[in-house]
């Protein structure tokens, strides 16, 4: 059986369910046939970035499906003004999961029930217990966990407490830094390298504050300069004596440049221009798809990790609602995640994802093996050639490693205050 019919055979196994659920409510009459008919004529409108909203995604997911799936790509602040300030404008949204304290506050999203998710049983730890192993360390600021549980959409509980869920993980994955192996002449292996005086005038940040300040909390500890409480949860204290240190780099001319987007980052990196910065997975592949040599460091101190994930909006009901939990069931069921995969990124359905890939490909991005032939990238060309191992490892040593996640401080006012004096300075 091919791998398309797999994904058909899951998507219809769900639809069932949801249908089911929905004939039981005395939602829909004349149950299959009616339901079915109806559900082809549903556009479903998603909101989401650019790391998971592509067109050839889009297009899967439309044909698997039956209906129509609509998506336009936002940045993520954009994303969650969107869903507070106009919940009528789509059907689904995909935003960070250290979005979901902001998107809490405001009360327009409904609890999705794990009950109406076909694959639910087959999400991983890291999603259930916030530690993908027993050993595995909790991570400083928000993990996932303690944002992903609900009974009314509001208030967020422990796991285990609710079978409601403010969001449906959908991609994660660890970051960490990326350098070019070429212009350092050695190996990295620390994050205090990101402040080294070695890399002056050839480093480069994220321009969010937020993600910044946990990098660079990372690379001070990492030198013995400070010790954070929580690094993703800075007091003003901690922001202050950050800031000092940032201050001081900046009048050094230490950081090149802040870069915003994905494509920024890579022609820093490519053009020479930078040796080390803060970087995300899939930019070191597509810098290394340029010829030039880049390394993801698997650094001592760990990763940071993220989140993103699906939330429903409370105005959504009836057909809509249902083509929202088929499409949930969709992208748990094994395509998507392979999808993504290719890319560099997770989703937490590791099982299903696994039928949707090589051996050869499962070996080279989850289990740290080198890889016996060339792995194709998302659009099936060569990515990766015959002998490569990717940087950091295995999944679990990736995701197992998370010394930080994403997340909002509570001193997130003033954090931004101080980073635009800064900026400005």
């Amino acid at each position: 059986m091919s791998k398309r019919n797999i994904s058909r055979r899951t998507v219809l196994k769900g639809t069932a369910a949801a249908a089911g659920v929905a004939a039981g409510s005395g939602a829909v009459s004349g149950f299959p046939m009616v339901w079915a008919q109806n559900l082809k004529d549903v556009t479903l409108r998603s909101i989401g970035s650019a790391v998971t909203h592509q067109p050839a995604w889009a297009k899967q997911a439309t044909e698997d499906l039956g209906f129509n799936v609509d998506i336009t790509a936002l940045d993520f602040d954009s994303i969650t003004n969107r869903i507070n300030t106009q919940p009528g404008s789509f059907d689904i949204a995909e935003p960070a999961f250290n979005y979901f304290r902001r998107l809490s506050a405001v009360g327009n999203i409904q609890p999705i029930d794990t009950k109406r998710l076909t694959n639910w049983d087959q999400f991983n730890d890291l999603y259930r217990t916030g530690k993908l192993t027993a050993s595995a360390p909790f991570g400083d600021g928000q993990n996932p966990t303690t944002v992903m549980y609900t009974k009314d959409g509001k208030n967020f509980v422990k796991p285990g407490e609710s079978d409601q869920i403010f969001g449906l993980p959908s991609v994660h994955n660890a970051d960490t830094l990326g350098y070019r192996p070429d212009l350092t002449g050695r190996k990295l292996e620390s994050w205090s390298e990101l402040i080294s005086d070695e890399w002056r005038g050839k480093v480069a940040l994220q321009s969010f504050p937020d993600i910044a300040m946990m990098d660079i909390a990372l690379a001070i500890e990492g030198a013995g300069l400070l010790k954070y409480g929580n690094k993703g949860n800075m007091t003003r204290e901690e922001i202050d004596k950050t800031f000092v240190i940032l201050t001081d780099l900046k009048k050094k001319g230490h950081v090149r440049a802040f870069w915003t987007t994905f494509s920024e980052s890579v022609t820093l990196m490519v053009s020479g221009e930078t040796v080390i910065q803060s970087m995300w997975s899939p930019a070191v592949t597509v810098t290394k798809s340029q010829g030039v040599p880049c390394v993801y460091g698997d650094l001592k101190e760990g990763y940071r990790g993220w989140t993103i994930g699906y939330v429903m909006p409370k105005q959504l009901t009836g057909l809509k609602r249902d083509a929202a939990y088929e499409f949930f069931n969709w992208l748990s069921s094994g395509w998507s995640g392979a999808y993504f995969s290719r890319q560099g990124y997770y989703m937490p359905t590791l099982e299903a994802t696994k039928k949707f890939m090589t051996a050869d490909e499962w070996g080279f991005w989850y289990e740290g093996k080198p890889a016996q032939g060339s792995i194709p990238g998302p659009d099936g060309k060569p990515l990766e050639k015959a002998g490569t191992v990717r940087d950091g490892g295995s999944y679990e040593n990736r995701m197992g490693n998370i010394a930080v996640w994403n997340s909002e401080f509570d001193e997130f006012g003033y954090l931004v205050d101080e980073w635009n004096k800064f900026q400005s300075g």
